[in-house]
Formats: C-alpha cells, structure tokens, sequence
C-alpha cells in the first residue's frame, strides 16, 4: 500500500473518501437505530438497510449516466447532491416521521451506487492496474477501520442530542469530498459517443459480466452468498436484545469489535489478492463468513466478539476481490456499467434478503436463521474457491538484473625473447642491407 500512497492524485482522493466514509460510517448505523428507537422494531430497524438497498434495481440506467460524464466533475456533483438529499432529516421527530428516515435511505442508496461508479471508474485512470489491488485495500482498510470508533460515535451523539447533529456531520463529510476532489487534476477525454440503442446501451453492462467467465462465476457465486447475508442486518439486532438482553445501542459496540477484524482484512487483502488472485480473495471472504455467523447462533459475548471478528476479516477480502476483478476485466467506458451493474447483482439478493431476514426474525428463532446463513456462505465460498484458477495471481515483475562492473582482466607479462645463438661469421652470406633485429618484432605493442 505504500507504493500507491506516494502517489499524490491517490492521496487526495484518498483524503476526500475519508471525509465522505466517516460520514458514513457515522450515519448509517444511526439511521437503523433511530428506526429502533421511534418504532421498538427489530424488523422495521433491519427494513432501514433494505431501503438503502432496494435502489439497486435502477443500476443499469445509473452504469449508463455514469459513462456519459468524465469522472471527477461527476463525482463532485454526486457528493453534493448526497449532502443534499440527507437534509429532510432534520424534520423528524416522532414515529409518525419514520417514512421521512426511509426515503432519505433509499435516496441515499441511489447516490451511494452513483458514487460507488464513479469512483471505480475514476481510480482506473489514475492508478497502474498492478496497484488497483493495494488501492482498493487501502480504501477498505479506511473504511474498516472507521467502524472501530464511527458507529458507536454516531450511536453516542444520536443517544446524546438525537439525530439533527448526526446530520449535519454527515453532510458536512459530502461537501468536504465534494471540495477536496475538486482539486484533482485527472486528463479525461470526453466519452465515447454511443452507438447502440439506448436499451443495448443499458444492457451493455450486464452483457460484459454474463460474458466474462471470472465475473460470471464470481457474481454467482457472491450472490448465493447474499441471499443469506443481508438476515444478519436484523438478526444482529434480535442476538443484542433476546441474546445478549441488551439495548439496541449495543449494536454499535460489536459493529466496532467487527472494525478491528475489517481494519486487519484491509491490510492483507491486497497481499491475499496477489498470492491467490482476485477469484482466490473474494472466495476467502465469503468462506469465513459462514463461521461467523454459526458462531452467532450461540449467544455468548465472548464468542460474538470472535465472531464479529471474524466477519470483519471477511468483508474487505471480498469487496477488494470482487472490486479489483471488474476495474481489471472491464474496459475503461464500460466500467461504470459494469460496476453497477455488478453492485445490483450482489445488493439486489442482498435486499430481498434484509427485507426476507426482517420477517424470518419474528417468525423462527434468530440462532436457527443464523445457522442457515453460516451453511449457506460456506458452500458459496467453497465453490468460488473452485474457480480461483480463472484469474491467476499475478506475481510481481522480477527485478531487472543490474549489469556487474567488468573485471580487469591480469595482463600478461610480455614473453622474452628468445636469445638466438650466433652463427660463425663464415656461414653467414654478406647481405645487401642490414637485417632487423628480429627481437624488435617480440617487443608488446609493436
């Protein structure tokens, strides 16, 4: 990761996704919370992340716009527009009000996957493809590590001053992104003009990943994982309150017990990426959720801590795999497509599967559904871990051999003369012209 921190375009957007993903990491929970504490629902405090998620199903039209404008100009307009929409929040005040908390969570859904779009397609242009997988580890490990102290902050302010300060955190943390990525300077040319018909160019996105054997299997193989995962957005709330007989607020403690397991994932998973390739770290993810979440089906503190543990390690080994194969596979004016496309495909089983664990959680006992969401992850990791072979690791270029400085080589002393006997005078004929001495021909360098 140091190697793309140097970088300085990395680390002004780097500076700017801070801003926005503490933001984030404060609000969401509390959003949830809020719910819980108008309503007294566990199911209507889950419903909260199924309203975050249910937008996905316009993720082809977003793919589409996204790929219309350059990068950084829309990016910064999205950041705006996100502070925007979060501003009704402040005319809540009573569960007669909740509607308002859901609408501002599905709008902030929708500009969650138009960020999450443009930023795949933005860190495309001003990082190498060799260090996607260290800057993708290096913004999940931000975003992980956030959760040790952001959502138990945001849990502490809503508890303290209610929901109108969380509020103006949070869109303070979209404007300050929103101005930091303004001073970016990335070269972009204009987008390529379209040539399909408008439902072709919707569709386009979704064609890439069916074709594409690496997506197609990872996209299968995430998604049977997250028709079981979004229960756990519930059951988390019923293993707090029936489990461990706390109150809802407690909530923000584990989920910052999972920030320490997500802060140690981030660090490794570009590592994990490099040694078992992109399939091999989103297939690790996945796997080691299922025991997690068997591990929840007890309802012990100490075993919840290592459970959330490791289910943090899990998440960023599966978004950085899965984030790094589509910016790898995907060519640059497809990418905006292509990653919202692939966020509905995993956060569309994801949002049926909140909206299903929200009713399951008042009907069956929440350590029987936790035992199925454990089953259910571990065959899915364990049949992407199959695939692994379809995107190879890739090791890094082996150092340029540095050319040794010659050797002065011995001289060689000269070889003497050989002495020549003399010749009685009398056999020797009277010549012409004297002779060279022939020792003169011996002599180096003559």
């Amino acid at each position: 990761m140091r190697t793309v921190l140097r970088r300085p375009d990395f680390r002004l957007l780097f500076v700017a996704l801070l801003a926005s993903m503490a933001a984030e990491s404060l609000l969401l929970l509390a959003l949830a919370i809020w719910v819980k504490d108008l309503t007294g629902s566990d199911g209507l405090a889950g419903a909260t992340i199924f309203a975050i998620i249910a937008p996905m199903i316009l993720a082809p039209l977003i793919g589409w716009v996204v790929d219309r404008y350059r990068r950084r100009p829309f990016f910064v307009v999205a950041n705006l527009g996100t502070a925007l929409v979060l501003s009704p929040l402040f005319l809540v005040r009573d569960r007669a009000d909740v509607w308002i908390i859901y609408v501002v969570a599905a709008c902030y859904g929708l500009s969650y996957l138009t960020l999450h779009a443009t930023l795949s397609g933005l860190l495309r242009q001003i990082v190498p493809s060799e260090l996607l997988a260290d800057a993708n580890g290096a913004l999940q490990t931000v975003r992980q590590g956030l959760r040790l102290g952001g959502p138990l902050a945001g849990a502490a302010l809503y508890a303290a001053v209610g929901g109108w300060l969380l509020t103006s955190l949070a869109m303070s943390g979209f404007v300050v992104a929103a101005a930091v990525v303004g001073l970016l300077r990335v070269t972009e040319h204009a987008p390529a003009t379209a040539t399909l018909r408008w439902p072709a160019e919707l569709g386009a996105g979704l064609r890439h990943l069916t074709h594409e054997a690496a997506l197609r299997r990872a996209l299968l193989g995430y998604g049977l994982g997250s028709l079981v995962m979004g229960f756990t957005e519930s059951l988390i709330f019923a293993y707090v309150d029936q489990g461990l007989r706390r109150d809802a607020a407690f909530v923000g403690v584990l989920i910052t017990v999972q920030g320490i397991g997500g802060l140690v994932g981030g660090l490794l998973s570009p590592t994990v990426v490099r040694r078992v390739g992109e399939l091999g770290a989103l297939a690790a993810g996945v796997t080691l959720f299922g025991p997690a979440a068997l591990a929840l089906a007890w309802p012990d503190l100490r075993l919840g801590v290592l459970a959330l543990l490791l289910a943090g390690l899990s998440l960023p080994l599966t978004m950085v795999g899965l984030t790094t194969l589509v910016q790898r596979r995907t060519p640059p004016g497809l990418l905006g497509r292509v990653t919202a496309a692939s966020e509905a495909l995993v956060s569309g089983p994801q949002a049926v599967s909140i909206g299903t664990g929200a009713l399951l959680v008042g009907v069956f006992d929440y350590r029987l559904l936790f035992v199925l969401v454990g089953v259910v992850t571990t065959v899915a990791g364990l049949w992407l871990w199959q695939g692994r072979r379809l995107t190879p690791p890739r090791l890094p270029a082996p150092p340029t051999p540095v050319p040794s400085a010659p050797v002065p080589s011995t001289p060689v002393p000269p070889t003497p003369p050989t002495p020549v006997p003399p010749t009685p005078a009398a056999h020797i004929p009277a010549p012409r012209r004297p002779l060279p001495d022939p020792t003169i021909h011996r002599l180096p360098g003559r």
